[in-house]
């Protein structure tokens, strides 16, 4: 897959993540969840746009590898959230697919170049 293409899809997967976080109920355990959600969803696409930037292949499979820790930390917020919000799951299920999507790209990309 292009860079720019995957790029742009890490970038709308994070916005999307955004916007279901603006919808979070106030409570103090979906604060926290929400800070935390959109802090590794918007990490992980500020790193694989770093990591096409990567000096060696090393520095490249590197960053790589800090986007697949913080897609499956997204993962772990996300499934919280599901677990937490009854009649969500139209809401986050899709966000859970488009991470774990990414997430096997990246792994691939990874295993790739070696």
């Amino acid at each position: 897959m292009d860079k720019a293409v995957l790029l742009e899809r890490f970038k709308v997967w994070a916005l999307d993540v955004i916007l279901l976080c603006r919808d979070l109920p106030k409570a103090d355990e979906f604060i926290i969840i929400k800070r935390q959600l959109i802090k590794s969803a918007t990490s992980s696409a500020a790193n694989y746009s770093a990591s096409n930037r990567g000096k060696s292949t090393k520095d490249l499979i590197n960053k790589r590898k800090i986007v697949e820790e913080e897609l499956d930390e997204s993962l772990v917020w996300l499934d919280m959230l599901q677990r937490l919000l009854n009649g969500w799951d139209d809401k986050i299920a899709p966000l859970m697919k488009e991470a774990n999507i990414l997430l096997g790209i990246i792994v691939n990309s990874i295993k790739a170049n070696r």
